[in-house]
Parts: C-alpha cells; sequence; structure tokens
C-alpha cells in the first residue's frame, strides 16, 4: 500500500497574528527576496486572500499573481500586504 503524502502548506499552519508577525519577521531577517514573497503569500493565505485584497485595494486574482513568485511584484504592493497583514516596511541599519 501507497504512502500518501501531502505536500507541506505553511498558510495552515500559521493561527493567529502573532505567528504571523514572527514568521514574516523572521523571513524578512533572512533578506532573501524570494523567501519574503513566499512569506508575505503563506501569511495573506493564512490571513484569507480575499480580504487581504479588499485591504490592499487589489483584486484577488491580482494579488495571487503578484505572490505567484514568478514575477517580481512591486514595492508599492509589498507595502501593502505589510499593512494588511498588521505590518509595515521599515529601514533598519546594520
Amino acid at each position: 500500500m501507497a504512502t500518501k503524502i501531502k505536500k507541506w502548506d505553511t498558510a495552515e499552519h500559521l493561527r493567529d497574528s502573532k505567528e504571523i508577525d514572527a514568521y514574516l519577521q523572521a523571513s524578512f531577517a533572512e533578506n532573501d527576496e524570494q523567501q519574503i514573497i513566499r512569506a508575505l503569500d503563506n501569511a495573506v493565505r493564512a490571513q484569507g486572500m480575499l480580504d487581504v485584497a479588499r485591504k490592499t485595494g487589489r483584486d484577488r486574482a491580482g494579488l495571487y499573481r503578484a505572490l505567484s513568485g514568478k514575477k517580481d511584484p512591486r514595492l508599492s504592493t509589498i507595502i501593502k500586504v505589510a499593512n494588511a497583514c498588521g505590518g509595515r516596511i521599515v529601514y533598519v541599519p546594520k
């Protein structure tokens, strides 16, 4: 009998805003743009794509495309998504 394996989906394991905040903070600290985009995608899906799309003023499909990892989202999109997730983008000197 074959073992069924389910693909890991981080969004399913982010249960509340504290976990999402910690996850995003750790992801941004890695300073890896692809990791940041994946983390924002996971956070948005954990909170509900439609709800975040409304908060950002974007349509759901556009938000999916922006966070798909297939292209670089605009900085304005990243700022809006961070705000919708309860955070903000700041510059921190090394």
